[in-house]
């Protein structure tokens, strides 16, 4: 890939209030090493991510929203802004399967969140991938087919380079079960192959697509191993300092292999 460094992203989800959160970066940033070849990502609940901007070691780690809505400002009771986000954060999730399937965001909100993102100078991280259902009935190449176009229909192939593609299994997300390698890299190359098609292959090359389905240290090399995966998102073990701070580690580990190949 165009792209060597690899991304390491900690998504918190719905925990840690804002004594915990600060206390566990603060735990991190003791055990977690900074490295030239691993980018460290983390994201908290927006409740806390202004307070922790004021804490975080940039050089150590950098900052994700979860979510945000695609308008800069306006009369949306209860929203916050990716231009209110701007300068807090530099990466934020979109897309991802609790927002698909839980609070029914479609194609439209997630591409004008891309697109908002990027205004801002924040890099998406969109989030992709088929449920049980489809992948039973044979439609997973689809539904990347799908996701891809209708995340990304508002974005030129010189802003393409500041998207993250997480390719994430619904089937896989919080429910224990690992996709197997010849099925994530699979995913990878179709993921790929449509971006070229979309944006030509140079675009395609430099966009970096990473894997998320409930990954734990164990399986983390494995995975960062794997041909056209650049990096991985985490779940559930982003809350455990000890697995974080190993995926980190074979991140890095991983780089040094590639270079030295």
């Amino acid at each position: 890939m165009a792209n060597q460094k690899k991304i390491i992203v900690g998504n918190w989800k719905m925990n840690l209030n804002l004594h915990e959160a600060s206390l566990y970066l603060h735990k991190l940033s003791g055990m977690v090493k900074a490295h030239r070849d691993v980018e460290v990502v983390l994201a908290p609940t927006i409740l806390t991510l202004q307070s922790l901007s004021l804490q975080v070691n940039w050089r150590q780690f950098k900052l994700a929203a979860q979510n945000f809505y695609w308008r800069d400002h306006g009369s949306f009771t209860g929203e916050v802004s990716a231009s209110q986000l701007r300068g807090i954060v530099q990466y934020a999730l979109v897309g991802h399967s609790e927002r698909r399937h839980i609070f029914n965001e479609n194609d439209k909100d997630i591409r004008n969140k891309v697109a908002a993102a990027i205004r801002n100078n924040i890099r998406p991280i969109l989030c992709i991938g088929e449920t049980a259902w489809e992948r039973a009935s044979g439609e997973t190449n689809d539904v990347l087919h799908d996701q891809l176009i209708g995340g990304l229909s508002n974005i030129t192939s010189e802003e393409l380079d500041q998207v993250v593609i997480a390719y994430e299994p619904v089937w896989s997300v919080g429910m224990n079960q690992i996709a197997k390698p010849d099925d994530v890299v699979a995913a990878a190359k179709t993921i790929r192959r449509q971006l070229e098609h979309l944006y030509g292959p140079a675009a395609a090359d430099a966009v970096q697509v990473i894997y998320g389905g409930s990954v734990t240290s164990d399986a983390a090399a494995a995975y960062l191993a794997l041909p056209g995966i650049d990096g991985l998102l985490i779940g559930g073990a982003s809350l455990d300092a000890h697995e974080f701070n190993e995926i980190v580690k074979k991140a890095h580990n991983s780089s040094l292999l590639i270079k030295e190949g």
